[in-house]
């Protein structure tokens, strides 16, 4: 056997010579890779990646591997083909013999032992496998001396098969400065080296060796092999050659936003002595020019971090689209990467995107990047984990890679990608280098990870060169030495004043003696009469005829209240409903149910329109319910939503009145972010209530969600009562500065919010450790599909077929077009009604836990109502997704 395959041949394509291979994940790296990024030793990072491309699959030269690859997939001596543990040695090798630093060699032979796993603990990983007990018996090896065996065994197997390859990878992987003869003539030597890197000794683990920075070495080393690797093996499959153009970005240009928002100044009118409207469009046009003029000296100091604080109502998202723009052009950037909290309103921001540039996701410019996303980047050119990688497709990488020139993306992908991420995740962390990281509406993040992220985003601006610009309303007071690009932001606050707080007698019970929450029935006539609060009367500006949100804290709680409320009317009208018959008439897509017709068909009935929002509507009901409460709104129609939480951050729609279940401060400001946004009246009112338990649970929804670990309550109530709020009425600017600053000092100094543990993990390269936090609540959680037409049913259909057929890409492609159509239902307990509902639901497929239900099935009425959702037994839902 003289010919070595890294990929094998199939009916469809030629075998993929191991050679080949090899040097084509070494020229992709030159694409991934920018020429001037540096090893924290100051080191060419591009070489080192390169040089792990040469050898990363060099473990394959094997006959062993090839007899594996070729002719049985149950070979005889299972423990000598596997290749990465071969080529990690070699990896070490290979950069020692250029004089690379032993953290950087250290890291290389990391990134390639888990080219195809997880990054593990770092200290703990190379101690064990390369320490090796003096005088042991063949009998008692453990497993990392049977794989030193092993390892031993493959070379000598190369050496004696495969002489000419091994020379010629070893020339390429040393340029020249190390040889296959050295390495393989000094194994057992290499053994101590690499142990030793570590400072540990035969007999312990030393962490102390390695400095602050190795955890971020190995993720830049390991997610640009990764991301070379996988788009190689899947180019191979489909005939396509490595370029440049193939993970290059296409820039949205500042010019082109610069002048999409002058045609909106032009057509606004823009008056700093005119009426409220004018004014507004005065202050964000203000706003907006002082964060660019702070943009220069901020990139001429070589960037960092920033911030942009602002009121809600004042155009962040396009303030801070600009200040990204401009910070990548004066930084020479390519890619700016734009997360959210949220998934609901990345369309939003996405939708805006694709007006402005007159693009859609699919193209280099734009990626929409979430866990209900399809993302593709398309080329002209594209017609076990190997086998993964050669049948993935190389469009889908490359936008899950976040090539594109903009990804909008949540939270959790950025973070969770930074924080111990997945083999996969891994592709799109050399994307980061060089870019502009919008964090919108930092607040939202879990208080665990409030010292994490800012260790990794220090991570991101020290080793990956990014800049990253945090806009809110309410600063957490994450970032230290941010540079504030907004000049004296509290002239915003006090220019823009639409609302009025009131705090509700329950809320000054809870207050003052922690007694007698507001009911629902109480709760209801409130909202029906419009009554602004604890004096019981009706507002001047907000009368019973006005719009109304109310922010509920569970999706119980919600649901109680829409009961309430719809009982109260004498003519409610049900959104859902309406939107029901109009998708049902239609019979197709949900996504071709045009807005404008829910809206005429609502606006057309006599009576009072309400809508219930939660996280049991389905993500593409709950879309453009939301945009058919906006069309109702500006055209002045008295609507009543119910919703959760998940309308508070950057949804784009306003009310006469707010309703707040007692939550965080923070979150009581962003929920007042929906009352009056454009000076609709001369002043809104944003009430905060306490509301009951529902359902005879033990706690109330307030005391459920915000008093589990860290009790916020307590702070936040006492920061109200601090600035006079027991005395009813607070003014705007109070509650949104005054009291979003001094409840944040408390969380910080009287709380010391965040795990210190987390921060020591990433100093400590536990990889392992990061490996299992995660930005959402850990619930066994259950994907209901819920089929609501003719097409949704067809595809699900179609997946039982495929599935059957073992076509499992075609079931993959179909599983990701029904997400939208998806229902995720956290378990609390094995045992709980829910539970058993949810498990005599028919699976997808035989191999997934994920379940199917439709709407329009008589023998599934329990499970769907039209208003409210999925129906099953609920809880405390997740916030961050």
């Amino acid at each position: 056997m003289t010919g070595r395959y890294s990929h094998p041949p199939n009916d469809v394509h030629d075998g993929v010579p191991l050679v080949d291979h090899l040097g084509d994940v070494a020229e992709r790296v030159g694409y991934v890779v920018p020429a001037d990024a540096k090893t924290p030793a100051g080191e060419p990072l591009r070489a080192v990646v390169e040089t792990l491309a040469y050898v990363h699959d060099f473990g394959k030269a094997t006959t062993y591997f090839q007899d594996y690859l070729l002719r049985s997939k149950e070979p005889r001596y299972e423990q000598y083909r596997y290749h990465a543990p071969l080529g990690s040695f070699a990896a070490y090798y290979a950069l020692s013999a250029q004089n690379f630093e032993p953290e950087t060699c250290l890291a290389g032979f990391v990134a390639v032992a888990k080219h195809h796993g997880r990054l593990p603990d770092v200290a703990a990983y190379v101690f064990s496998r390369a320490n090796r007990r003096e005088n042991v018996s063949r009998g008692n090896q453990n497993s990392a001396e049977l794989q030193q065996a092993a390892i031993a065994k493959q070379i000598q197997d190369i050496d004696e098969q495969a002489p000419e390859l091994a020379r010629e990878v070893f020339q390429n992987a040393t340029d020249g400065k190390g040889s296959w003869s050295a390495f393989r003539g000094s194994f057992a030597e290499l053994l101590t080296e690499v142990r030793e890197s570590t400072g540990s000794s035969a007999t312990a683990i030393n962490r102390e060796t390695l400095s602050e920075r190795c955890y971020g070495l190995v993720l830049e080393c390991w997610g640009s092999l990764v991301l070379a690797d996988k788009t190689s093996a899947a180019a191979a499959a489909s005939g396509a050659d490595a370029s440049a153009a193939t993970y290059d970005a296409e820039k949205p240009t500042f010019e082109r936003l610069d002048e999409y928002i002058g045609s909106i100044e032009r057509t606004a009118d823009s008056d700093r002595h005119g009426s409220r409207s004018e004014r507004l469009n005065f202050l964000r046009a203000k706003a907006r020019a002082s964060v660019l003029s702070n943009v220069e000296s901020f990139a001429d100091a070589d960037g960092g971090v920033a911030t942009i604080t602002l009121p809600t109502g004042m155009g962040k998202t396009l303030t801070g689209l600009s200040a990204a723009l401009s910070v990548r052009d004066r930084l020479g950037g390519k890619r700016v990467v734009y997360a959210l909290p949220f998934t609901s309103i990345i369309d939003q921001v996405v939708a805006e995107v694709e007006e402005i540039y007159q693009v859609d996701t699919t193209g280099r410019l734009l990626t929409a990047h979430h866990h209900l996303s399809e993302a593709t980047i398309v080329d002209e050119r594209d017609e076990d984990a190997d086998e993964a990688d050669a049948n993935d497709d190389v469009a889908g990488m490359l936008a899950e890679s976040w090539r594109a020139g903009m990804t909008v993306t949540t939270f959790v992908q950025l973070l969770e990608s930074l924080a111990g991420p997945a083999n996969r995740q891994s592709m799109k962390l050399p994307a980061l280098r060089d870019s502009v990281v919008v964090l919108d509406e930092p607040q939202s993040l879990p208080l665990d990870w409030w010292k994490l992220v800012p260790r990794l985003v220090r991570m991101l601006t020290e080793q990956y060169g990014a800049t990253v610009i945090a806009m809110t309303a309410t600063q957490p007071q994450l970032f230290d030495d941010a540079t504030e690009l907004v000049s004296t932001p509290e002239t915003y606050f006090e220019a823009t004043e639409r609302v009025q707080y009131v705090l509700d007698d329950s809320a000054t019970r809870y207050i003052e003696s922690r007694e007698e929450p507001k009911s629902y029935p109480e709760a209801a006539s409130a909202i029906v009469d419009g009554t602004a609060g604890g004096s019981g009367t009706v507002a001047d500006e907000a009368s019973a005829d006005g719009s109304v949100l109310a922010v509920c804290n569970t999706i119980d709680s919600a649901q109680a209240l829409t009961t309430h409320v719809t009982d109260a009317l004498s003519d409610a009208i049900s959104v859902g409903s309406v939107y029901a018959d109009v998708l049902e008439s239609a019979d197709r897509n949900s996504t071709d149910v045009e807005v404008e017709t829910v809206a005429e068909r609502v606006a057309d009935a006599e009576g009072r329109p309400v809508l219930h929002l939660s996280t049991r509507l389905r993500p593409v009901d709950r879309l453009r319910l939301i945009e058919t409460a906006k069309l109702l709104t500006e055209r002045g129609r008295s609507l009543v939503v119910v919703s959760t939480q998940l309308v508070e951050a950057g949804v784009d729609i306003s009310f006469d009145r707010v309703y707040r279940d007692l939550a965080p401060i923070d979150s009581i400001v962003q929920a007042a972010g929906r009352c009056n946004r454009s000076f609709e009246r001369d002043r809104g009112h944003v009430v905060v209530w306490w509301l009951e338990a529902p359902d005879e649970q033990a706690k109330t929804p307030s005391e459920a969600v915000y008093n589990r670990g860290t009790a916020l309550l307590p702070v936040a109530t006492e920061t109200l009562d601090d600035i006079g709020g027991a005395e009813g009425t607070i003014p705007e600017a109070t509650v949104s500065k005054t009291a979003v600053e001094e409840y944040y000092r408390r969380l910080h100094d009287e709380k010391n919010v965040g795990k210190d543990a987390y921060v020591e993990y990433v100093n400590d390269a536990r990889a392992d450790e990061l490996a299992e936090l995660s930005l959402i609540e850990q619930r066994r959680s259950v994907e209901v599909v819920v089929c609501r037409t003719t097409e949704e049913r067809k595809r699900v259909e179609a997946v039982r077929a495929a599935w059957q057929n073992y076509e499992f890409e075609t079931v993959r492609r179909l599983v990701d077009s029904l997400k939208e159509a998806s229902v995720s239902v956290p378990i609390y307990r094995s045992d709980s009604r829910e539970a058993q509902a949810l498990s005599g639901l028919a699976r997808l497929h035989e191999d997934t836990e994920t379940r199917w239900v439709d709407a329009r099935d008589a023998r599934h009425d329990s499970y769907f109502d039209s208003t409210t959702g999925l129906v099953t037994e609920s809880s405390v839902d997740n916030r961050i997704l």
